[in-house]
């Protein structure tokens, strides 16, 4: 046993390295069968070329990496940008969550409303006296805007006629 505490098999880095128990002459590993082989050598150390051009590899594996890495990494602009529109969109929902709850609440309430103005309806002693309550209290407020009705020439007419004291527009003799 080595004076480290380490088996043979240790290799300097302190990772474990497999070997193969016995050794084979050149002669020995070439009369064996190639997938024996292969098992065999998959075992034993690479040559020197073979392990210099595994550590290329490796090195240049390591350098593709950290290219795509670096490609990948948004740039401070772009990243601002990038920040900019997120807030700028979790903006729009927020404000279009409120106001879908603004219509939600809206509609609950003119329900209700409706609801209450039915029942009284319905609660009226006579029939008469439903019949004038929801005459003058209908259930759903009317959605006909009381707006102007009247186009540019129309209006300009309705002026006209208003201004003039004298009424010689509207009176007509017809004599």
């Amino acid at each position: 046993m080595p004076a480290n505490g380490k088996d043979a098999d240790d290799s300097s880095d302190g990772k474990f390295k497999a070997k193969n128990k016995k050794t084979l002459t050149q002669r020995e590993l070439s009369n064996l069968a190639p997938q024996e082989r292969s098992k065999y050598l998959a075992y034993e150390e690479p040559p020197k070329h073979v392990a210099e051009a595994m550590a290329k590899t490796k090195t240049r594996l390591l350098e593709m990496k950290k290219e795509q890495k670096q490609s990948l990494k948004p740039r401070p602009i772009e990243e601002e940008l990038d920040k900019e529109k997120h807030s700028k969109l979790i903006g729009q929902l927020k404000a279009a969550e409120a106001r879908n709850r603004l219509r939600v609440m809206r509609l609950r309430y003119n329900a209700n409303r409706a609801e209450e103005i039915k029942h009284l309806i319905a609660c009226q002693p006579t029939s008469l006296k439903a019949v004038r309550l929801q005459a003058l209290v209908p259930p759903y407020p009317e959605n006909s805007k009381s707006g102007d009705n009247l186009d540019s020439m129309q209006r300009e007419r309705v002026e006209n006629i208003l201004e003039d004291e004298k009424g010689l527009t509207i009176c007509r003799d017809l004599s």
